[in-house]
């Protein structure tokens, strides 16, 4: 494909599209604003010069990635931005679509724009229903809350864990004499088994659809390490996509957000906690299972049967993380470090681990 003279930019929403283009040479114009179909863009584009020689570029948003692929499909390099890393003006107080689309093409034209990873539609699939279950596991922790404070307000106090079998029958044997009283009771109790039922069966659709993918090798080869299982492992393949994307481990953990902030000049040298950028439900999964590695490295039953079809490779980066990163716990914790700081060292650790698994050629024996 040729190199682009024209470089678009598209302000994107759910009615309109803002169009703005930049050529090589003239500073960025105003086309206009048309509403968001895609036979009446791909019209406007054609006006604005051949679709090989356009490139155009939207932020990443609630509308998805449809427009790329269509526009793609359509023979138009089309790009998605991360709008956390596009360049701010210091003092700009008016922002406008029109505004927006021609900064947008602006900074396309100068190569300042930093493009997102565009996942296919069967792994963008997979993503939506890992999603789909963390809205309903935080809907079960919503009624879960509200059903506990209702009981404590009216002095019903469980002396054990909660949410256990023996928890639940007992939530289910308390009585209150105002009928109202009762019904909120029932209400608040069917919440909270709906939400559990919502999330059962979406661990089943889970386990039947993730073995049919093509991320399928790389889930069951994660499953090898220890505190990562079908859960975690459908995350980190379908949430990044292909692993060999990133050229280096420090860029994975970057991408994650778990590498030191710093604020340096001059002689002076300053790091603060981790940036945090990236992808956020998937940092906090990788902190969940960093906690695995607080024990003593070891083979349990369950992991060797879930690690029986991994490949030898595979299998030694596994133990490798295991007694690493219980070594650098054990280092942190004796030097006085709290044990969120070492719990989070270990996860970016584990992504490096992730990465090595993710380099690897064959990741199954059979």
């Amino acid at each position: 494909m040729p190199d682009p003279s024209r470089f678009i930019g598209l302000d994107v929403h759910s009615k309109s599209i803002s169009i703005a283009v930049a050529s090589n040479r003239d500073a960025a114009e105003f086309v206009g604003q048309i509403p968001n179909d895609l036979p009446r863009l791909l019209k406007a584009l054609d006006r604005l010069g051949s679709r090989d020689q356009l490139h155009c570029a939207y932020e990443a948003g609630p509308t998805g990635y449809g427009l790329q692929r269509a526009l793609s499909k359509a023979g138009v390099r089309c790009d998605v931005i991360a709008p956390s890393k596009m360049p701010k003006v210091a003092g700009d107080r008016v922002k406008t679509d029109r505004r927006d689309a021609l900064r947008l093409a602006h900074l396309l034209r100068c190569g300042d724009l930093v493009k997102i990873h565009v996942p296919d539609e069967a792994c963008e699939a997979m993503r939506d229903l890992l999603r789909s279950r963390e809205d309903a596991k935080r809907a079960q922790l919503r009624a879960r809350h509200q059903l506990s404070k209702y009981l404590l307000r009216h002095g019903r106090r469980w002396p054990k864990c909660n949410w256990t079998i023996a928890h639940l029958e007992w939530v289910e044997q308390q009585t209150f004499e105002h009928p109202a009283q009762a019904r909120v009771l029932e209400e608040c109790l069917q919440a909270v088994n709906e939400a559990s039922a919502r999330i059962h069966r979406y661990d089943a659709l889970l386990a039947e659809l993730a073995p049919q993918t093509e991320q399928a090798d790389l889930i069951e080869a994660l499953q090898a390490f220890r505190g990562i299982r079908l859960l975690t492992a459908a995350s980190i393949a379908f949430e990044l996509g292909d692993i060999r994307r990133f050229p280096s481990a420090k860029k994975l953990m970057g991408y994650l957000g778990l590498t030191p902030s710093e604020d340096s000049s001059g002689d002076r040298v300053r790091r603060g906690g981790i940036t945090k950028a990236g992808n956020g439900g998937l940092r906090r999964l990788l902190v969940e299972s960093a906690w695995a590695y607080r024990h003593t490295p070891r083979e349990a039953y369950r992991l060797k049967k879930r690690a029986e079809r991994v490949a030898p490779g595979v299998r030694r980066i596994a133990w490798s993380a295991q007694t690493r990163l219980n070594a650098r716990y054990k280092k942190m914790m004796a030097r006085g470090k709290g044990a969120q700081k070492t719990l989070v060292a270990l996860a970016r650790e584990l992504a490096g681990f992730i990465w090595a698994v993710g380099q690897e050629r064959c990741l199954l024996t059979t």
